[in-house]
Protein backbone atom coordinates (compact mmCIF):
# COMPACT_ATOMS: atom_id res chain seq x y z
CA UNK A 1 0.00 0.00 0.00
CA UNK A 2 1.53 3.50 -0.67
CA UNK A 3 1.65 5.56 1.99
CA UNK A 4 -0.50 9.23 1.39
CA UNK A 5 3.08 11.16 1.89
CA UNK A 6 4.24 8.54 -1.22
CA UNK A 7 1.38 9.43 -3.37
CA UNK A 8 1.44 13.06 -2.74
CA UNK A 9 5.48 13.20 -3.97
CA UNK A 10 3.65 11.15 -7.22
CA UNK A 11 0.98 13.75 -7.72
CA UNK A 12 3.94 16.45 -7.43
CA UNK A 13 6.31 14.14 -9.85
CA UNK A 14 3.19 13.85 -12.33
CA UNK A 15 2.51 17.62 -12.38
CA UNK A 16 6.68 18.12 -12.92
CA UNK A 17 6.19 16.35 -16.32
CA UNK A 18 6.26 12.48 -14.93
CA UNK A 19 3.44 10.55 -16.82
CA UNK A 20 4.64 7.58 -15.38
CA UNK A 21 4.08 8.71 -11.70
CA UNK A 22 0.73 9.09 -12.83
CA UNK A 23 0.54 5.18 -13.48
CA UNK A 24 2.18 4.34 -10.16
CA UNK A 25 -0.68 6.29 -8.69
CA UNK A 26 -3.37 4.08 -10.72
CA UNK A 27 -1.40 0.80 -9.35
CA UNK A 28 -2.03 2.16 -5.74
CA UNK A 29 -5.78 3.16 -5.98
CA UNK A 30 -7.50 1.31 -8.52
CA UNK A 31 -8.86 -1.20 -5.83
CA UNK A 32 -10.08 1.38 -4.33
CA UNK A 33 -11.80 3.53 -6.93
CA UNK A 34 -13.20 0.33 -8.09
CA UNK A 35 -15.20 -0.42 -4.57
CA UNK A 36 -16.69 2.92 -4.93
CA UNK A 37 -17.62 2.21 -8.39
CA UNK A 38 -19.09 -0.90 -8.25
CA UNK A 39 -20.80 -0.11 -4.88
CA UNK A 40 -22.62 2.10 -6.73
CA UNK A 41 -22.93 0.72 -10.61
CA UNK A 42 -22.77 -3.40 -9.71
CA UNK A 43 -22.20 -3.65 -13.22
CA UNK A 44 -18.65 -4.67 -13.84
CA UNK A 45 -18.03 -3.26 -17.74
CA UNK A 46 -20.11 0.30 -16.54
CA UNK A 47 -17.78 0.14 -13.18
CA UNK A 48 -14.77 -0.56 -15.13
CA UNK A 49 -15.58 2.64 -17.58
CA UNK A 50 -16.65 4.65 -14.46
CA UNK A 51 -12.94 4.35 -12.67
CA UNK A 52 -11.16 4.46 -15.62
CA UNK A 53 -13.64 8.22 -16.90
CA UNK A 54 -12.21 9.04 -12.62
CA UNK A 55 -8.68 8.55 -13.68
CA UNK A 56 -8.53 10.92 -16.63
CA UNK A 57 -10.02 13.27 -14.92
CA UNK A 58 -8.29 13.34 -11.75
CA UNK A 59 -5.35 13.19 -14.41
CA UNK A 60 -6.78 16.48 -16.66
CA UNK A 61 -7.17 18.27 -13.15
CA UNK A 62 -4.67 17.26 -11.29
CA UNK A 63 -3.42 21.05 -10.75
CA UNK A 64 -6.32 21.35 -9.06
CA UNK A 65 -5.83 19.25 -6.64
CA UNK A 66 -5.28 21.47 -3.11
CA UNK A 67 -4.32 18.68 -0.78
CA UNK A 68 -7.24 19.36 1.78
CA UNK A 69 -7.24 15.52 1.81
CA UNK A 70 -5.63 12.53 0.58
CA UNK A 71 -4.77 12.21 -2.96
CA UNK A 72 -7.12 9.28 -2.60
CA UNK A 73 -9.63 10.80 -0.74
CA UNK A 74 -9.59 13.14 -3.80
CA UNK A 75 -9.99 10.42 -6.14
CA UNK A 76 -12.68 8.57 -4.57
CA UNK A 77 -14.91 11.35 -4.48
CA UNK A 78 -14.21 11.90 -7.88
CA UNK A 79 -15.06 7.55 -8.37
CA UNK A 80 -18.41 8.45 -6.47
CA UNK A 81 -19.65 11.91 -8.52
CA UNK A 82 -19.20 10.25 -11.89
CA UNK A 83 -20.84 7.17 -10.65
CA UNK A 84 -23.66 9.48 -8.98
CA UNK A 85 -23.75 11.13 -12.57
CA UNK A 86 -24.07 7.45 -14.81
CA UNK A 87 -26.84 6.45 -12.15
CA UNK A 88 -28.42 9.79 -12.91
CA UNK A 89 -28.49 9.78 -16.37
CA UNK A 90 -29.68 6.00 -16.54
CA UNK A 91 -32.78 7.04 -14.34
CA UNK A 92 -31.58 4.46 -11.76
CA UNK A 93 -32.19 4.85 -7.91
CA UNK A 94 -30.69 1.81 -7.01
CA UNK A 95 -27.42 0.20 -7.70
CA UNK A 96 -27.33 -3.30 -9.20
CA UNK A 97 -26.03 -6.19 -8.21
CA UNK A 98 -22.38 -6.33 -5.61
CA UNK A 99 -21.07 -9.81 -7.32
CA UNK A 100 -17.85 -8.47 -8.89
CA UNK A 101 -17.00 -6.85 -5.91
CA UNK A 102 -17.60 -10.43 -3.84
CA UNK A 103 -15.67 -11.97 -6.32
CA UNK A 104 -12.98 -8.90 -6.52
CA UNK A 105 -12.56 -9.39 -2.73
CA UNK A 106 -12.77 -12.78 -1.92
CA UNK A 107 -11.40 -11.28 1.21
CA UNK A 108 -14.22 -9.72 2.13
CA UNK A 109 -14.98 -12.54 4.53
CA UNK A 110 -12.59 -14.53 7.05
CA UNK A 111 -13.90 -17.54 6.38
CA UNK A 112 -14.72 -19.56 3.42
CA UNK A 113 -18.54 -18.98 2.33
CA UNK A 114 -19.53 -22.35 2.89
CA UNK A 115 -17.85 -22.17 6.89
CA UNK A 116 -19.96 -19.24 7.47
CA UNK A 117 -23.42 -20.65 6.23
CA UNK A 118 -23.37 -18.69 3.10
CA UNK A 119 -23.08 -19.26 -0.41
CA UNK A 120 -21.28 -16.74 -3.13
CA UNK A 121 -25.15 -15.94 -4.40
CA UNK A 122 -26.30 -15.75 -1.04
CA UNK A 123 -23.62 -13.25 -0.13
CA UNK A 124 -24.20 -11.27 -3.18
CA UNK A 125 -28.44 -10.82 -2.13
CA UNK A 126 -27.52 -9.79 1.12
CA UNK A 127 -24.88 -7.20 0.16
CA UNK A 128 -27.52 -6.22 -2.46
CA UNK A 129 -29.80 -5.78 -0.04
CA UNK A 130 -28.35 -2.50 1.42
CA UNK A 131 -29.23 1.06 -0.11
CA UNK A 132 -26.40 2.33 -1.82
CA UNK A 133 -24.83 4.26 1.14
CA UNK A 134 -24.60 1.58 3.06
CA UNK A 135 -22.82 -0.90 0.60
CA UNK A 136 -20.70 1.52 -0.38
CA UNK A 137 -19.87 2.16 3.25
CA UNK A 138 -19.06 -1.43 3.51
CA UNK A 139 -17.19 -1.55 0.70
CA UNK A 140 -14.74 1.86 2.09
CA UNK A 141 -14.06 -0.05 5.10
CA UNK A 142 -14.25 -3.66 4.90
CA UNK A 143 -12.33 -4.12 1.54
CA UNK A 144 -10.71 -1.25 1.60
CA UNK A 145 -9.48 -0.41 5.36
CA UNK A 146 -10.20 2.98 4.86
CA UNK A 147 -10.61 5.06 8.18
CA UNK A 148 -13.93 6.61 9.24
CA UNK A 149 -12.44 10.30 8.45
CA UNK A 150 -11.46 8.80 4.98
CA UNK A 151 -14.55 7.76 4.03
CA UNK A 152 -16.32 10.91 5.27
CA UNK A 153 -14.35 12.75 2.76
CA UNK A 154 -14.45 10.47 -0.22
CA UNK A 155 -19.05 9.85 0.90
CA UNK A 156 -19.02 13.93 1.36
CA UNK A 157 -20.29 13.76 4.36
CA UNK A 158 -19.76 13.35 8.79
CA UNK A 159 -18.09 10.94 10.69
CA UNK A 160 -20.60 10.55 12.49
CA UNK A 161 -22.79 9.86 9.80
CA UNK A 162 -20.25 7.21 8.34
CA UNK A 163 -20.28 5.40 11.68
CA UNK A 164 -24.16 5.67 11.79
CA UNK A 165 -24.48 4.03 8.12
CA UNK A 166 -21.71 1.50 9.15
CA UNK A 167 -23.54 0.63 11.86
CA UNK A 168 -26.67 -0.03 10.15
CA UNK A 169 -25.42 -1.57 7.50
CA UNK A 170 -23.91 -4.26 9.47
CA UNK A 171 -27.19 -4.79 11.67
CA UNK A 172 -29.26 -4.53 8.28
CA UNK A 173 -26.81 -7.31 6.50
CA UNK A 174 -26.89 -9.98 10.37
CA UNK A 175 -31.10 -9.48 10.52
CA UNK A 176 -31.24 -10.53 6.75
CA UNK A 177 -28.60 -13.11 7.17
CA UNK A 178 -30.87 -14.97 9.13
CA UNK A 179 -32.21 -16.08 5.74
CA UNK A 180 -29.02 -17.87 4.76
CA UNK A 181 -27.91 -19.04 7.89
CA UNK A 182 -28.43 -22.72 9.53
CA UNK A 183 -31.17 -22.27 11.90
CA UNK A 184 -28.88 -22.90 15.24
CA UNK A 185 -26.44 -20.07 13.74
CA UNK A 186 -29.14 -18.12 12.83
CA UNK A 187 -31.30 -18.03 16.54
CA UNK A 188 -27.31 -17.06 17.69
CA UNK A 189 -27.66 -13.86 15.81
CA UNK A 190 -30.96 -13.01 16.32
CA UNK A 191 -29.67 -12.61 19.73
CA UNK A 192 -26.94 -10.19 18.70
CA UNK A 193 -28.65 -8.30 16.55
CA UNK A 194 -31.55 -7.64 19.32
CA UNK A 195 -28.16 -6.33 21.37
CA UNK A 196 -27.02 -3.57 18.40
CA UNK A 197 -28.17 -0.28 18.51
Amino acid sequence: MMLPSDQLTAVDAVLAGDTEAFAILVRANKGLVMAVCVSYLGNTPEAEDAAQEAFLKAYAKLSAFRRESAFSTWLCTIARRRCLDLLHQRGASKTQSLDELVEAKGDFIAAPPQEQGLNHRGLADLLDSLPPDYRTVIALRETQNLSYEEIAAAMDCTVDSVKARLRRARKTLMENARHFLPQNLSNEMQGATGNMK
